[in-house]
């Protein structure tokens, strides 16, 4: 069904203003209304997100949690350096960082397959959750966290940038209006490639060891970029729901230690006959993006750095949309978190995006 502008922009809008926060929600070190919060995983993606708290003036980053030592030691130096007053907490266990009622909620940014059993333990314990796309590891994994979630009215937010980036929230209000009336198909272009350097050995010792392309740990460029590209097109597209036929083909290394998909091409049927392609980026016509089609064939096309239509009025049109400012999922969750609303990336959405490529793999390895 068709969504007005006013009703888009009352979904996941950042607020103006904090309500106060009920002591409930707040950890009981938390001063003058910050919120607590603990950093699970601090490599590349899970230091990008460290930073951003940091540079909140509501949000103490107390403790952090990581395998790796020397990634630990280097987050507590930062955080450290950040504060002059305060001195950053090393846990080596996510669970004990989990279960401690001062710390209202935390950061996960880990190999794929620790993001469900870390989710849990949070959502159990009643943490906010800033975690990682994508979602979970596998489908079923996805269906307990994200029920977990819901049971415990776990406020979460998925780590998909593009959910407040201006381009994409202007092509996602435009086609969720109906200027390309209903959307007939959707194409997903994603990264492709990957397979992880030489390592030599199966058993490689950790620091050579490239997660991402394995499938017990990672879903490789598949799974990398499900959680982004595959969210924003079902959010544009206004599915809630799950298709019911999925059928593909890819290319998996047949050799070595890393064999997650190098190239492939899936493609989805829902209930109500719109179809939806995914594949690696040089198999679609426009590349890497998401691009919705109308039942005449009009379509908004959108991706990193460029936003394109099939004719000059209707991309005037999107690139005019108007649109209530977004100042970032970092903002957004701690807002949430204090205001007890919906986060603007939650739970269930991503669930259903992780779910696009762990079905669409599934397909293709037959």
């Amino acid at each position: 069904m068709p969504v007005t502008r006013r009703g888009f922009l009352k979904l996941g809008v950042s607020a103006s203003a904090f309500t106060i926060v009920p002591s409930r929600v707040l950890g009981r070190a938390a001063p003058s209304n910050k919120i607590v919060m603990g950093m699970i995983g601090v490599g590349g993606m899970g230091m990008a997100n460290m930073d951003a708290f940091l540079g909140l003036h509501d949000v103490v980053v107390k403790a952090v949690c990581d395998v790796n030592a020397a990634k630990m030691a280097a987050a507590k130096v930062r955080v450290d350096a950040h504060y002059s007053n305060r001195d950053c907490e090393t846990v080596g266990d996510f669970r004990e960082l989990c279960g401690r009622a001062d710390i209202d909620a935390v950061m996960i940014a880990t190999p794929d397959h620790w993001h469900a059993p870390m989710g849990l333990c949070a959502a159990d314990q009643g943490k906010g959750i800033f975690g990682e796309t994508p979602f979970t590891h596998t489908y079923e994994e996805g269906r307990l966290l994200a029920d977990a979630a819901a049971r415990h009215a776990c406020f979460w937010q998925a780590g998909n940038g593009q959910r407040a980036e201006p381009r994409f929230r202007a092509a996602v209000a435009a086609v969720r209006s109906g200027v390309i009336g209903r959307v007939a198909r959707v194409e997903i272009g994603l990264p492709g490639g990957g397979r992880g350097p030489a390592c030599g050995c199966a058993d490689s010792v950790i620091p050579d060891f490239h997660w991402r392309w394995v499938s017990a740990c990672g879903g490789g460029a598949l799974a990398d970029g499900i959680g982004r590209y595959g969210d924003t097109a079902l959010w544009g597209a206004g599915r809630s729901d799950e298709p019911f036929s999925v059928e593909g083909c890819g290319e998996y290394p047949r050799d070595g230690l890393y064999d997650t998909a190098t190239t492939f091409r899936f493609h989805c049927v829902y209930r109500d006959g719109m179809e939806l392609v995914v594949a690696d980026g040089g198999r679609l016509e426009k590349g890497i993006g998401v691009r919705w089609f109308g039942p005449d064939g009009a379509w908004v096309w959108v991706t990193n750095g460029a936003l394109e239509a099939s004719s000059p009025d209707l991309l005037a049109t999107v690139k005019a949309w108007p649109l209530e400012p977004c100042e970032g999922l970092h903002r957004d969750f701690i807002a949430c978190v204090k205001s007890r609303r919906a986060t603007l990336a939650p739970a269930e959405p991503a669930r259903l995006a992780a779910a696009l490529g762990q079905t669409g793999d599934r397909a293709m390895r037959g």
